[in-house]
């Protein structure tokens, strides 16, 4: 949605090629399974989807969305301790992904240029190794798809293949991808790839919070610590609307949480390195079942390093780059990704020539950007790669371990993390003297014993009564 009114301002016609019949609001779809698991759209994605879509940030929170400041209003345990609440530096936007989807969704498609070709599959490139001209689509329900109930491509009959000739395409299909294997059936050659699988596997579930705790709670994080020689184990808490937390625990290989309900609460308070969000859930209403999955590989496909590139084809998101979702950074990296599409546009001139190369290169930059931290931590976990993590992984993660430190006890380095996790600014800034400087004398203050809740927190959540 994103990718179509970055284009809108230069096209007449951009039509969205989507396999699902929308929903008119709200609601779960066939085609989007990871929307049961936690989301969250850091402060650089909500500035570029701004960009976008001016006036889209209210209009998430008048639909119950929350926006909440970093470290504020977070409640983090990291690899070398607990982080202090620090006044605010970035923030980061929760909500269900319904919801997040379903407004952004429609504040696109109330541009008459943008069509939606619902119902329908994208099954092959048309066009040459020199240029692609349009792409082959296989309509599987004949509606206009913006609005119908959560149906999906199994359940009708597959229709007559057509041609849909285009100026550009753009492959926005996710993980699922399937241009790499389009772009060989046109004679390019294959794409450099590279994977980094920890073996993570998730399970998420939904529940009210106690009636005191249903507005204004903070997000809790229990991450694991790589130096520990054992599996990976984390959990997030995070609150969004109507009063509800969604919660997603994982682990990677030999430390994988169970898609069992009766044994949720059971590992968020025994297999996590703190029981926090055990104890939290303890006193919370579970709404649904567990949601599980072990779709969680980092994969990215180098397209910007090929060779020899068609005119009038781009890929970006997941299709070129896909994280392990525990860090939260395939929603921001979509939104930065479209922006770029639409600069390089811009900048460069529709129709010029060189352009889809010039696309590829851009979006390149914040989906590396993403790439080095996701896969900086997970190419630890054993089995992840083929030979293991580099000397220059070891030397960076030795280093990001050590401002990790630094970190729970100094507020100006907490500051430059969060640049870089909130994707506003480029990891050089973690290179300058005097953050060198900082990481070589440590933190600042003693390290926290326990989780930075208020007095006023745990008794909201019945954790500790108050006085009196």
């Amino acid at each position: 949605m994103l990718a179509a009114r970055a284009l809108s301002g230069f096209a007449d016609r951009v039509v969205v090629i989507e396999r699902d019949v929308l929903p008119a609001g709200p609601a779960p779809r066939r085609g989007l399974p990871q929307a049961r698991h936690a989301h969250m759209l850091w402060s650089g994605g909500v500035r570029a989807v701004e960009e976008l879509l001016p006036g889209v940030t209210e209009a998430l929170r008048d639909a119950g969305a929350r926006r909440s400041p970093v470290t504020t209003d977070m409640v983090v345990m990291g690899p070398r301790g607990w982080f202090r609440r620090w006044p605010e530096s970035h923030h980061v936007i929760l909500a269900g992904r319904d919801l997040l989807d379903a407004t952004i969704r429609a504040r696109v498609l109330e541009d008459e240029r943008i069509e939606l070709l619902a119902g329908a599959e994208a099954t092959g490139l048309v066009g040459d190794a020199g240029a692609v001209t349009g792409v082959r689509v296989r309509t599987r329900v004949g509606r206009d798809g913006r609005d119908g109930p959560e149906t999906g491509p199994s359940d009708s009959a597959s229709g007559p293949e057509r041609i849909v000739p285009a100026a550009l395409v753009v492959d926005a299909t996710g993980r699922g991808s399937r241009a790499a294997g389009w772009l060989q059936d046109l004679g390019l050659p294959a794409v450099e790839r590279r994977e980094v699988d920890s073996g993570l596997a998730y399970a998420s579930r939904l529940y009210l919070a106690p009636e005191q705790a249903r507005s204004g709670y903070p997000i809790v994080n229990v991450q694991p610590d790589p130096r520990d020689g054992r599996p990976g184990r984390a959990g997030f808490l995070l609150p969004i609307e109507d009063g509800r937390w969604i919660v997603t625990l994982n682990g990677t290989r030999g430390g994988e949480p169970t898609a069992e309900n009766d044994d949720f609460v059971r590992f968020a308070r025994e297999e996590l390195r703190h029981p926090v969000i055990g104890e939290l859930l303890d006193r919370a209403e579970p709404l649904s079942d567990v949601s599980y999955t072990r779709a969680t590989v980092n994969r990215r496909s180098y397209y910007e390093r090929m060779a020899a590139w068609p005119e009038n084809f781009a890929v970006l998101g997941d299709a070129l780059a896909a994280y392990n979702p525990l860090y939260g950074h395939g929603l921001a990296v979509a939104a930065q990704s479209a922006v770029a599409l639409r600069e390089a546009v811009r900048r460069h001139g529709w129709g010029s020539a060189r352009l889809s190369r010039r696309v590829q290169r851009a979006v390149a930059r914040p989906a590396g950007a993403a790439w080095d931290l996701a896969v900086g931590q997970d190419v630890f976990y054993p089995g992840s790669t083929e030979n293991g993590p580099t000397l220059r992984d070891r030397f960076l993660a030795a280093y990001v371990g050590r401002l990790m430190l630094t970190a729970t006890g100094s507020g100006r380095i907490a500051r430059r993390l969060t640049d870089v996790t909130s994707l506003e600014r480029g990891p050089q800034v973690l290179l300058t003297p005097t953050v060198l400087l900082a990481a070589t004398a440590g933190p600042l203050k003693r390290p926290l014993t326990g989780p930075p809740l208020t007095p006023s927190e745990l008794e909201r959540a019945g954790l500790r009564a108050g006085p009196g």
